[in-house]
């Protein structure tokens, strides 16, 4: 005879706790996600060049000039924004064309005045990783790197998913790609918003020079970045060679849109030159001998580093040091003024040696002065100097540094490393610059330049100053306005007679 009994399932209370948990924890995580981007949830911005009908009715609103534009835009660099120019060259742009924008990253140095002075650039700073994360230790490297990049991860997340309105567009600059990529395309993921690429570089490129090639971390570097291009809907690069690099090895369509100086970077008179060479503390007690009426004058050299180990600065003082000597057997030759801008990792290791130059007397004709300048007088400084320097090897040979369209900018012409693809982008040989490869072809760039003042350096300046023509309003427009759909498009004016358009 058997005797049936209820006996509970003794999985059933744990497997209800589980799935009440779950729930809870489902409730939450959704009522928690960032908030997604909706539509109709923009206003309609006036155009910046009808900003005085800012009190015009509606019906006023559908006159040319207006444009419906749902535009809030995150520009996201995981750096320092004062010493990333061309983002705030976004910022600006998109600011003028009546996007809102937020621009995060880190507030360590000056910020360019129209950034500050825009109303519609809000800055949403993130916060520093502790001290001890940031060793430039080799040894440490590779335990202090993922603590770092978890740090940056989740200030990142909380910037990007509750720090700003739901964007419309997600702008971010790579490198450094990790983590910055990933957080990025999870946040525009959560917020149905569309992820765009700034290529400055390639990260497991840089990467490389720190570890070598064939690291493992450098592979799943190359690897990681190759998967979060793919996840975002648009792409601009500095050069052309750098969007055929990403068709050919990610398979992604990029815009170029190069880099081009803002208008704070323009030639300068011969009055304004003389001002602030007298004024600038770095210059001031040169200034009479920085005159081109001088009997002997000082040639003035202007070179930016951010002092890493993409750009090798012991070329330049290898260089230098060889026109001092050529100088002393050679008195026709002028002496030479090197003023050296910027701050970074290297700069004690290199001050130190420009010192034992110095007590070697190796640098007799040589003045070396190091200087960390404002942006107005930092792009004064150029279009004061003789000489711009660029020391940039360009780890991926694909890139291009924004020091030297500064220079152009101001009318500066301009020596660079120029042993990599994508340099013929930017330097035309012999019309706007040169390049070098080696510390002696430099020092022989510098006789042949400061010899004779009237010969090639003379040509390479008037085609700067008509290299300072090109502008980056004017670029940025035509690839970048157009993108962000903030500039009509060409068969767009002929289509349209109102002026207003809803994208």
């Amino acid at each position: 005879m058997h005797v049936f009994t209820n006996s509970p399932n003794p999985w059933f209370e744990p497997s209800l706790f589980l799935a009440v948990l779950v729930g809870i924890i489902s409730i939450i995580c959704y009522l928690t996600l960032p908030q997604p981007y909706l539509p109709l949830a923009d206003k309609p911005v006036l155009d910046p060049m009808e900003g005085k009908k800012n009190n015009s009715s509606i019906k006023e609103k559908k006159k040319p000039g207006w444009f419906r534009r749902r535009r809030t835009i995150q520009v996201v660099v995981l750096g320092d924004i004062g010493r990333s120019p061309r983002m705030q060259y976004h910022a600006i742009s998109l600011a003028k064309h009546g996007a809102r924008v937020f621009l995060i990253g880190y507030k360590e140095s000056e910020i360019h005045p129209d950034v500050l002075s825009s109303p519609r650039i809000k800055i949403v700073a993130l916060n520093p990783a502790p001290t001890f994360l940031r060793s430039s230790s080799k040894l440490m490297f590779p335990i202090l790197a993922p603590l770092k990049a978890l740090w940056q991860a989740q200030d990142l997340y909380r910037a990007l998913g509750y720090g700003t309105p739901p964007p419309r567009w997600v702008l971010v600059q790579n490198p450094p790609s990790i983590p910055t990529l990933a957080i990025a395309a999870l946040v525009c993921w959560f917020r149905q918003t569309e992820l765009v690429i700034d290529w400055h570089n390639f990260g497991y490129s840089i990467l490389a020079m720190k570890l070598g090639a064939r690291h493992p971390l450098v592979r799943i570097s190359a690897l990681y970045e190759n998967v979060c291009a793919r996840l975002a809907s648009g792409h601009f690069t500095v050069t052309h060679a750098m969007a055929r690099v990403l068709k050919r090895k990610y398979r992604v369509t990029a815009h170029t849109l190069h880099d081009r100086p803002a208008a704070l970077f323009r030639p300068i008179t011969v009055h304004e030159r003389a001002q602030f060479l007298a004024t600038l503390p770095d210059t001031a007690q040169y200034a009479e001998e920085l005159s081109p009426t001088a009997k002997s004058p000082l040639r003035l050299v202007v070179s930016s580093t951010s002092w890493t180990a993409d750009e090798d600065f012991s070329v330049l003082l290898e260089a230098l040091s060889a026109y001092s000597a050529q100088a002393t057997s050679k008195p026709q030759l002028p002496k030479i003024l090197a003023i050296i801008t910027g701050k970074g990792p290297l700069k004690e290791h290199y001050l130190s040696k420009i010192q034992e130059l110095n007590q070697e007397k190796k640098l007799l004709n040589v003045i070396i002065r190091t200087a960390w300048l404002t942006p107005e007088d930092y792009a004064t400084l150029l279009g004061a100097a003789d000489l711009g320097v660029s020391l940039h090897t360009s780890s991926s040979g694909v890139d291009l540094p924004m020091k030297v369209v500064d220079m152009f900018g101001a009318g500066l012409p301009v020596v660079g490393w120029g042993n990599f693809e994508a340099w013929p982008e930017l330097v035309k040989e012999d019309v706007n610059g040169k390049g070098f490869g080696t510390a002696d072809e430099l020092f022989r760039l510098f006789v042949s330049l400061f010899e004779n003042s009237n010969g090639l350096l003379s040509v390479l300046k008037r085609g700067a100053t008509e290299e300072s023509e090109h502008r980056w309003d004017e670029e940025w427009d035509r690839v970048g306005g157009k993108l962000f759909k903030l500039v009509k498009r060409e068969e767009d004016s002929s289509s349209s007679s109102s002026g207003c358009f809803d994208y």
